[in-house]
């Protein structure tokens, strides 16, 4: 192992953290998003499926982890997966987004019920081999950070690399869903087509990151040729992972935290569309990629003050310090979430974003100082095997707030029937505007969405159903005078805030996005307080570990 890690290794390295911070993040939201909101299926049911890759992951990221510790080649044990799993990764990430919704396609089926599950399932195949992709790639990439220096400062600066690349590309990641809704992209559809052309360019990016990867990564040595030992097997291995008191304490840290975070980043999307914009997903999705942007790049500068820190007071205080970064940046929530002034969200943002990237770069080089006081007790390399477990906790965080999510966007009544009936009537009111003049069958088709939406909300205890129905009769009366562009423009703008919800549902779900996370924050902050491995601790581990590294 080499005391100081070369730059050409710290940049390779760090191109790694496209694939957890980026892709990984994207995909848990906006699928969660699109699949709600432009296919009109369940927030409920797609919180399940959200969930099922993550109980897959309970086998996968273990025996991935396994696999790494015990696989040998000329290329070492780590490097092929990362390139097998970067290319696996982009490709699948193009696939999901895929969802046959041609009318001849859905003509195939009897009933709309029918066809949804069809979207349900085709979902859910995609994200099963998109995050096993992830595991393929992650597992062994996270070990291999471990094991390129054993010198807590060296492995701090590690992962602050993978944190600040992620970030790198986080920065325009958020402008997906804002290009998704170009024309250019979409066409005559919705955000989710051109979801399949924007992540034809994430695709781009990635595979050519993963080649040069795994070209220039160079695994240590006594790694690539390990010395012949009593092999184990899998189970017997998960058991000894479990039996160490200081990594279960620090798994639950990272899980406490990951779970209540992964409720704003769902909620972080639909209170911007529906508090702040009023439903009209254009405007708000500038704001998100702006927003997005500006996440991105303070995660790159802290980064830099997380070093300095991290040497100065240790791991253990500064991760505490990152937790209470956090608290306050929810706090600032109840301010800055306000229709009037939209751009205060950057306040919250610009604080979350510096603990969260505190916090989920001294997680993961903490993992590495279990390793070693392992290590320097057994004698035994097993990174593979905690890295494993402590990604899989992060990825069940992520699942368990996906489907809480849903079932409280449920509670708080959100209805994605009326984004749906809504949208037909601006899709309409589009087509109509292409021509000179409406058609007679452009005019009915119209009239029947509206008709279809009036149906639905008169059968639905939408708190704010006359003022609704009120907006639904004004463009009725609009399609009868004469055509013109003003007119329709102005039509095509009433029709956009239909799809706003309640006074209601929208105050509920501010509550719970800002809250729950605070609660769980508390919970990650008092097992922090216990957590035995402080910057003592960590450096008696480096001498010792040093001692019998010369020894050897």
């Amino acid at each position: 192992m080499s005391k100081h890690v070369k730059f050409d290794q710290l940049l390779a390295y760090g191109a790694g953290g496209i694939v957890p911070i980026a892709l990984f993040n994207i995909t848990g939201q906006l699928m969660g998003l699109m699949g709600n909101i432009s296919l009109g299926l369940s927030a409920i049911l797609m919180g399940f499926i959200m969930l099922i890759p993550r109980l897959w992951d309970a086998f996968s990221d273990p025996i991935m982890g396994y696999i790494s510790d015990n696989h040998k080649s000329k290329n070492g044990r780590r490097r092929p997966f990362i390139l097998y799993g970067g290319v696996a990764v982009s490709i699948s990430f193009v696939l999901m987004w895929w969802v046959p919704r041609s009318q001849e396609f859905q003509a195939l089926f009897p009933s709309e019920g029918a066809y949804q599950w069809f979207q349900l399932a085709y979902i859910l195949v995609f994200l099963l081999i998109f995050y096993t992709s992830c595991t393929v790639f992650e597992i062994p990439h996270g070990a291999l950070g471990m094991e390129l220096s054993h010198d807590p400062d060296d492995r701090t600066k590690l992962f602050s690399a993978k944190s600040f690349m992620g970030n790198l590309f986080a920065m325009g990641t958020p402008w997906l869903f804002f290009l998704a809704n170009l024309e250019f992209f979409k066409g005559t559809g919705n955000e989710i087509d051109g979801m399949r052309y924007v992540s034809l360019l994430v695709a781009l990016i990635v595979i050519p990151l993963s080649f040069w990867s795994y070209k220039t990564l160079r695994e240590p040595k006594q790694v690539i040729e390990p010395k012949k030992e009593l092999k184990i097997s899998f189970i017997q291995e998960f058991k000894n992972t479990w039996q160490n008191k200081t990594f279960i304490k620090l798994i639950f840290i990272v899980f406490s935290l990951a779970m209540g975070f992964n409720f704003v980043g769902l909620l972080g999307y639909y209170i911007p569309i529906y508090y702040i914009f009023s439903a009209d997903k254009e405007a708000a999705g500038a704001l998100l990629g702006f927003n997005g942007m500006l996440w991105g790049f303070t995660g790159l500068l802290a980064v830099f003050p997380l070093n300095m820190i991290a040497h100065k007071l240790g791991k253990k205080s500064t991760l505490f310090i990152a937790i209470m970064i956090m608290i306050l940046a929810q706090l600032t929530k109840i301010v800055c979430y306000n229709p009037d002034y939209p751009y205060l969200i950057v306040i919250p943002t610009i604080i979350l974003s510096i603990g969260m990237s505190f916090f989920f770069t001294l997680g993961a080089a903490m993992v590495g100082d279990v390793c070693d006081e392992n290590t320097v007790k057994t004698g035994k390399t097993k990174q593979g095997s905690y890295y494993s477990i402590y990604w899989w906790f992060i990825k069940l965080g992520t699942a368990f707030a996906s489907i809480i999510t849903g079932f409280l966007i449920s509670s708080v009544n959100f209805d994605e029937t009326q984004v749906q009936k809504a949208e037909a009537i601006t899709q309409n009111i589009r087509e109509i505007q292409k021509f000179d003049f409406p058609s007679e069958e452009q005019l009915k088709e119209l009239q029947s969405s509206i008709d279809k939406f009036k149906t639905h909300m008169l059968e639905s205890e939408h708190k704010d159903k006359e003022m609704i129905l009120s907006k639904l009769s004004s463009i009725e009366t609009g399609i009868t005078h004469k055509y013109s562009t003003d007119l329709y423009d102005e039509l095509e703008i009433t029709s956009k805030k239909l799809a706003s919800q309640s006074t209601h549902t929208l105050l509920w779900m501010r509550v719970v996005e800002i809250v729950l996370p605070i609660l769980l924050c508390l919970i990650s902050a008092i097992i922090c307080f216990i957590y035995p491995l402080g910057k003592k601790e960590v450096l008696a581990i480096k001498e010792q570990f040093d001692a019998k590294e010369e020894n050897t």
